[in-house]
């Protein structure tokens, strides 16, 4: 798994909620065409189907909502899927974000330059520090 973090300058919760708004995702998610919420869990995303490029897939959520952690992982064929968690912890000023992904070893060239771990975080401070 490749894990990679950031400080970023807004309140914890704030940025929590941001992330796990799945309507949002398109807006900061390179080449995400559609995101949506197939099931819900505990109130939350518990299953979301995602269009990225060419290829779709569906991914299963769980959270730790005290701690301020989200873990995804592939609904089936792990080895075609992606799994990662993000964590928003509390840091003087703002929020550290930890964030890791690591894809399935079937996945192909293309698929693998969508979740490419330290652009996916870039995408995600500089989309909630627009806001």
């Amino acid at each position: 798994m490749h894990v990679v973090s950031a400080f970023v300058p807004c309140d914890p919760h704030a940025l929590w909620l941001a992330f796990i708004d799945v309507t949002r995702l398109p807006a900061w998610v390179p080449g995400l065409r559609r995101a949506q919420t197939i099931a819900m869990s505990q109130g939350l995303p518990g299953e979301v189907h995602f269009e990225l490029g060419t290829h779709a897939y569906t991914l299963v959520y769980s959270y730790d909502t005290a701690e301020r952690v989200v873990r995804w992982e592939p609904k089936l064929g792990a080895r075609e899927g992606v799994s990662g968690f993000a964590r928003f912890d509390v840091a003087p000023g703002g929020t550290q974000l930890t964030y890791g992904l690591e894809q399935g070893a079937a996945r192909n060239e293309d698929e693998r330059r969508f979740g490419d771990t330290q652009a996916m975080v870039d995408a995600f401070v500089a989309w909630v520090t627009r806001r």
